[in-house]
C-alpha cells in the first residue's frame, strides 16, 4: 500500500518515478493482481492519473481496462473506476472538476450538460480531438467491446451506469457512424438506450438524451426504431413534467431529440401525426398576457417548438404530408395559437419573427388556414387585419431586417395557390373599393412601391408580383389601377408609374425589384403587354439598357431588361402596329444584336444569387444589399429563357411556317376535337341503349314470372275445386245413408228441399245466361275469322286465330263444367225428392227424436256448404277471366319487346361500323399530323403538343372576349 500512498497521497523518500512508469505498474499490478481490492486501486490510481497523462494511461491501459470490463462484473466499484478512465481518455471535452472522493457514494446532480470551465487554444484542442479519435478508433475496433458497454448499461448501479452513459456517448460523438452500425445490429441495443428515459435518476436520465441526441443523428434507420419505442410519448411527458417552454435545459435537449427524430424523415413525420401527438404541442404556445423578462432559457426553448412546428408543415416535404399536417394544426387550434403569440405584445423580437415563419409555412397552400389567417385582426382600435398590421412592419425601414424578410414571405405563402386572396388584395387597390379613412393592404404595397428606401421598393415589388402570380384575371384588374401623383396632373396608371420610376435611374435593388414586378404582370397576358407598348418610351429604354456597356452591377438590370423586352415578344398579338413581333425583332438586331440580346439574357442565371435564391422558398439573405432575387421569380426565369431565345432567332419566314403549320394543326385538331365529340357522343347513345335493353330484358323476365306465378294459381284453384267437389259428394252419399235409415222426418226437412229447388233453378238459370253469353262469344270469333280472313294474311293475324281459338277452347271447358255442376244439381234434387217421399210414407211413431235432430243437422250443413261452394265457384271465374285478360296482354307485350330490341340491336350493330369508320379516319388523320410535326422538327422548329395548342386556343378565345366586351 505504500506505492499507492506514494502515488495518491503524501511524498515519498528517494527519486519519483515518472508518469508512464508509473502507470507502467498500475497496468502490471491490474495485470497479475489476484486481489479484487489491489486491481480496484490499481484501477482508480488509474483514473486519478488518466487527465493528466491521457496518452500514456491511453495506450498502455485501455486493454487492461476492457479486461476489467468483461471479467469483474461482479464489483460495481471496479467497473464504475474502469469506465471513468476510459471516459476521460476518449473524451475530447474539458470537463468541470467534480468531487471523484473515494467515500463519494451519493450521486453528483448534474443537468444534462457539462460546460467547459476553460477554453484550450486552438492546438491544443486538434491536439486533444486527435487523441479522442484514435482511442475510440482503437475502442470501437472490435464490435464487442461496444456490445459489452450496451450490456453494462442493464446494471442499475449509479456508478456503472452513469459513467457507461458518458463513456457511449463520448464514443458517439468521436466515431458516431460506425458505433450507430454496431449498435443498430446488436439485438435489443436501441431498446436498452431507450430504458435510460425512464430512469428516476434524473442525471442518468438527462445524459441519456444527450446520447439518443448522438445516437439519432443522420441515421434514418435508428430513427425510426426510437419512434417505435414510444419515444415521442416520452419525451412530451418530460417536456410537460419540466414545465414546457418555461423548463429548463432539459426542455431543450428534449427538443433538439425531436428535431433529430422528425427532420426529413417522412415515416417518423407520419407516425408523429397518426399518434395525435401535434395536438400536445398546442399547450407549448399558450404565453399569458405578460410577456416581460423572457429568460434566454425560455426564448431557446420556444424557437425549437417553432422549429419543430415547421419540420412538420416544411416545403420539402410531400405536399399530402405537409397538408394533413396543416389541416390537423388548424383542427387542434395550434395555427390560432400561434396567431395570438404573432399579434401579442411584448414578446422579444427573434420570437416574433419565428413565428411569423411557421405561421407562414402552417398556411401555405392551405386553403382553409388562408381564410383563417386572413380573418385575424390585431387588438387595436378600430380593429385592423394582420395582414395589413404585419405588412406595415415590411414597408418600415425601422424594423429589423430578419424580422421585414419573414413578413415577406408570411404574405407570399398567404397567397401561394391563393387565388381568393390574390383577388382581395388587388380589389384593395381598385377605384371602387378604396376607402380613404382606413389603411389597406393595397395602399401600402403602393407606398412601399415608390418609397426611398429600395429595400421597401424591392419587398413591395415581390409581394404585388406574388398577387398575380399564375392569375391571369387579376392581372387584367390591375390594369385598371389610377394614381394620382401630384395635385394639377391627371392620373396614371400603376403600370405607367412603375416604368416611370424605372427610367429615373434608382437604385439597382429597386429597379430589380421593379422588372420582376413587370416581368410577372405581362408573362403571359397579351393585354397587358399591349399596354406596356402603347407607352412610346417604353421599348426604347429598354433597347438604350441592353445595349450598353454598363459596368458589373448593371449587368443583372440588363438582363432583366432583356427578359421584359423578350416577354413583350413571345406574347405579343401584334395588336399594335409600330411594335407587332415582327418589328420588334427587326429593333433588337439593328440596335442590339441577337447574339447580345441572348448573352445578356443569360446573366439572370449566371448571378451567385440567383442560385442561391431557387434552392428554397423563404427569403433568407445575409444583409439587405444582396436581396435581390425571389424564389418564384426564378422558376419563370427558368421557363421563359428558352423560349425567349427560340422567338428572337426565328426569322419572318420561319415565322409565318409555323403559323400556317400551327393552324393546319388547329384545323386538324379541330377535326379530331369534333370527331372525338360525336365518337363520345355515339358511345353515349350506344351506352344509353344497352341500358335500355337491359331494362327492358329484365322487364320481360318479371313478366314471364308473373305469368307463370298466375298459372300456377290457377291450377291450385282448379286442384281446390276439384278437392271440394270430391268432399261434397262424399257429404251427400253419407247423407243419403243416413237418410235411408230414418223412418221419419218432420215439416222442417220439406221447408228445406223447397229451397235447394229454388236453388237448382237459380243454377238453371244462370246456365242458360252463360249459354247466351257463349253464343255471343262465338259470334264474336266468327265475326273475327271473317275480318281476318278479309284482311291481309300476316304472323300477327295467325297468333291473334290462335288467342281467339285458344279463349274459344277455354270458354267451351268452363261450359262444360257448368254442365257437370247441373248434372250434380239434379242427381242433388233427385235424390232430396226420394228422401221426401219415403219420409212421408214412413210411419208417424217409430222415429227417435234424436236421429231427427241429427238429420236436420246435416242438410242444414249440406245447405251451407253448397252457398259456399257457389261463392267460390263465382269467384273461381271472375279470376280466371282477369288471368286469361292479363296473360294476352302480356303476350302482346311480349311481343313488341322482342320487335324493340331487334330494331335495338340493328341501331347498335351501325352504330359501331360508323364508329370504325371515324377511327379509321382519325388514324388517318393522326398519321398525316404527325408527318408534318416530323417535317417540322427536320426544319429545326419546335412544335408544340395538343395540350400546349388547347391552352393557347383557350387564352386566345379568353382575349377575344375581352376585346368584344371593351
Amino acid at each position: 500500500m505504500n506505492f499507492f500512498r506514494g502515488v495518491i497521497g503524501g511524498q515519498a523518500a528517494g527519486p519519483q518515478p515518472s508518469g508512464a512508469e508509473t502507470i507502467q505498474k498500475l497496468c502490471d499490478r491490474v495485470a497479475s493482481s489476484t486481489l479484487l481490492e489491489d486491481r480496484r486501486d490499481a484501477v482508480r490510481a488509474l483514473k486519478s492519473l488518466s487527465k493528466k497523462y491521457r496518452m500514456e494511461v491511453g495506450t498502455q491501459a485501455m486493454d487492461h481496462l476492457i479486461n476489467i470490463l468483461q471479467t469483474d462484473r461482479s464489483d460495481s466499484e471496479i467497473l464504475g473506476y474502469a469506465l471513468d478512465t476510459l471516459y476521460n481518455i476518449i473524451c475530447n471535452d474539458e470537463e468541470e472538476e467534480q468531487d471523484e472522493s473515494e467515500d463519494a457514494v451519493t450521486p453528483i446532480p448534474a443537468s444534462g450538460k457539462h460546460k467547459n470551465v476553460s477554453m484550450p487554444d486552438e492546438a491544443s484542442q486538434k491536439q486533444s480531438d486527435d487523441l479522442g479519435a484514435q482511442f475510440t478508433d482503437q475502442f470501437v475496433q472490435d464490435p464487442e467491446h461496444v456490445t459489452l458497454l450496451l450490456s453494462l448499461l442493464e446494471e442499475f448501479d449509479f456508478h456503472v451506469r452513469w459513467p457507461g452513459v458518458k463513456l457511449l456517448t463520448a464514443l458517439l460523438k468521436n466515431q458516431g457512424v460506425q458505433v450507430q452500425g454496431i449498435i443498430l445490429v446488436s439485438p435489443m441495443g436501441v431498446s436498452r438506450l431507450m430504458d435510460l428515459l425512464a430512469d428516476s435518476r434524473e442525471v442518468i436520465r438527462n445524459d441519456g438524451l444527450l446520447l439518443l441526441q448522438q445516437l439519432t443523428k443522420s441515421n434514418a434507420a435508428i430513427q425510426k426504431i426510437v419512434a417505435f419505442e414510444s419515444a415521442f410519448e416520452r419525451l412530451l411527458d418530460i417536456i410537460t413534467e419540466e414545465g414546457s417552454s418555461d423548463g429548463g435545459i432539459v426542455v431543450e435537449d428534449c427538443l433538439l431529440l425531436l428535431l433529430n427524430l422528425l427532420k426529413n424523415n417522412s415515416s417518423n413525420q407520419n407516425f408523429f401525426k397518426e399518434g395525435s401527438y401535434i395536438q400536445r404541442m398546442k399547450p407549448w404556445f399558450e404565453v399569458g398576457d405578460d410577456n416581460s423578462g423572457w429568460s434566454a432559457q425560455k426564448v431557446t426553448n420556444l424557437h425549437l417548438m417553432l422549429q419543430l412546428v415547421r419540420v412538420m408543415v416544411s416545403p420539402v416535404n410531400s405536399p399530402g404530408a405537409t397538408a394533413s399536417c396543416q389541416k390537423s394544426m388548424y383542427q387542434c387550434g395550434l395555427l390560432q395559437q400561434l396567431c395570438t403569440i404573432l399579434m401579442a405584445t411584448g414578446v422579444p423580437a427573434d420570437i416574433l419573427t419565428e413565428t411569423i415563419n411557421t405561421v407562414s409555412e402552417v398556411i401555405r397552400g392551405s386553403q382553409v388556414n388562408q381564410d383563417y389567417f386572413a380573418s385575424v385582426n390585431a387588438p387595436s382600435n378600430p380593429p385592423r387585419p394582420a395582414i395589413v398590421v404585419l405588412l406595415m412592419s415590411m414597408v418600415n425601414e425601422r424594423q429589423p431586417f430578419v424580422l421585414r424578410c419573414a413578413v415577406l414571405y408570411c404574405f407570399q405563402c398567404f397567397l401561394y395557390k391563393n387565388q381568393k386572396g390574390q383577388g382581395e388584395i388587388v380589389a384593395t387597390l381598385l377605384p371602387s373599393t378604396i376607402d380613404a379613412n382606413s389603411i389597406s393592404a393595397g395602399q401600402l404595397l403602393c407606398g412601399g412601391l415608390f418609397s426611398a428606401d429600395s429595400l421597401s421598393n424591392w419587398c413591395a415589388s415581390v409581394a404585388l408580383a406574388h398577387a398575380l402570380q399564375d392569375n391571369l384575371t387579376q392581372k387584367e384588374q390591375l390594369l385598371r389601377v389610377q394614381l394620382a401623383t401630384s395635385l394639377g396632373k391627371p392620373p396614371v396608371s400603376l403600370l405607367q408609374q412603375c416604368t416611370n420610376i424605372l427610367s429615373q435611374g434608382s437604385k439597382v435593388q429597386t429597379r430589380v425589384g421593379l422588372l420582376m414586378l413587370l416581368c410577372t404582370w405581362i408573362n403571359n397576358c397579351p393585354i397587358a403587354v399591349t399596354h406596356f407598348l402603347h407607352n412610346q418610351e417604353n421599348v426604347p429604354f429598354l433597347t438604350a439598357q441592353i445595349s450598353e456597356n454598363l459596368g458589373e452591377d448593371e449587368r443583372l438590370v440588363q438582363g432583366l431588361c432583356a427578359l421584359l423586352l423578350g416577354i413583350c415578344i413571345y406574347y405579343n398579338d401584334n395588336s399594335l402596329e409600330n411594335y407587332t413581333k415582327e418589328k420588334l425583332k427587326q429593333l433588337i438586331e439593328k440596335r442590339i444584336g441577337k447574339e447580345n440580346f441572348v448573352e445578356k439574357l443569360g446573366f439572370i442565371t449566371k448571378h451567385e444569387l440567383y442560385s442561391r435564391a431557387a434552392q428554397k422558398p423563404q427569403p433568407v439573405f445575409p444583409s439587405p444589399e444582396q436581396m435581390l432575387f425571389d424564389h418564384e421569380f426564378t422558376k419563370l426565369v427558368k421557363e421563359l429563357e428558352g423560349v425567349i431565345t427560340k422567338a428572337v432567332h426565328k426569322s419572318n419566314e420561319e415565322e409565318k411556317k409555323e403559323e400556317e403549320v400551327k393552324k393546319t394543326l388547329e384545323q386538324h385538331d379541330n377535326i379530331v376535337t369534333q370527331y372525338k365529340d360525336l365518337i363520345r357522343e355515339q358511345d353515349a347513345q350506344i351506352q344509353e341503349l344497352k341500358e335500355q335493353v337491359s331494362s327492358t330484358s329484365s322487364q320481360n323476365e318479371q313478366m314471364q314470372t308473373t305469368v307463370t306465378q298466375q298459372l300456377s294459381q290457377m291450377q291450385q284453384h282448379k286442384d281446390q275445386y276439384n278437392i271440394l267437389k270430391l268432399k261434397l259428394g262424399k257429404e251427400n252419399q253419407t247423407q243419403s245413408n243416413s237418410q235411408g235409415d230414418a223412418s221419419q222426418v218432420n215439416g222442417l226437412q220439406t221447408e228445406e228441399l223447397a229451397q235447394l229447388r229454388e236453388e237448382v233453378e237459380e243454377l238453371r238459370q244462370q246456365h242458360t245466361l252463360l249459354q247466351k253469353q257463349l253464343e255471343d262469344k262465338d259470334a264474336l270469333i266468327n265475326t273475327l275469322r271473317s275480318e281476318t280472313a278479309e284482311g291481309s294474311a300476316g304472323g300477327s293475324d295467325t297468333e291473334q286465330l290462335k288467342e281467339l281459338e285458344a279463349l274459344r277452347t277455354q270458354v267451351q271447358s268452363q261450359s262444360a263444367e257448368i254442365s257437370q255442376m247441373k248434372t250434380e244439381r239434379q242427381e242433388l234434387l233427385r235424390r232430396a225428392e226420394a228422401s221426401s217421399s219415403d219420409a212421408v210414407s214412413s210411419s208417424d211413431g217409430s222415429v227417435d227424436a234424436a236421429k231427427m235432430a241429427e238429420v236436420e243437422s246435416r242438410l242444414a250443413a249440406q245447405t251451407v256448404e253448397t252457398e259456399r261452394l257457389k261463392e267460390e265457384f263465382k269467384s273461381l271465374s271472375e279470376s280466371r277471366a282477369e288471368l286469361e285478360q292479363q296473360l294476352a296482354s302480356a303476350t302482346s307485350t311480349v311481343a313488341i319487346l322482342q320487335t324493340e330490341k331487334a330494331k335495338l340491336q340493328t341501331d347498335v350493330q351501325e352504330s359501331k361500323k360508323e364508329q370504325d369508320d371515324l377511327l379509321m379516319l382519325l388514324a388517318d388523320q393522326d398519321q398525316k399530323i404527325h408527318s408534318l410535326k416530323l417535317k417540322l422538327k427536320d426544319l429545326g422548329e419546335t412544335v408544340d403538343d395538343e395540350d400546349d395548342l388547347d391552352a393557347r386556343d383557350q387564352t386566345d378565345d379568353d382575349y377575344e372576349e375581352d376585346e368584344d366586351e371593351d
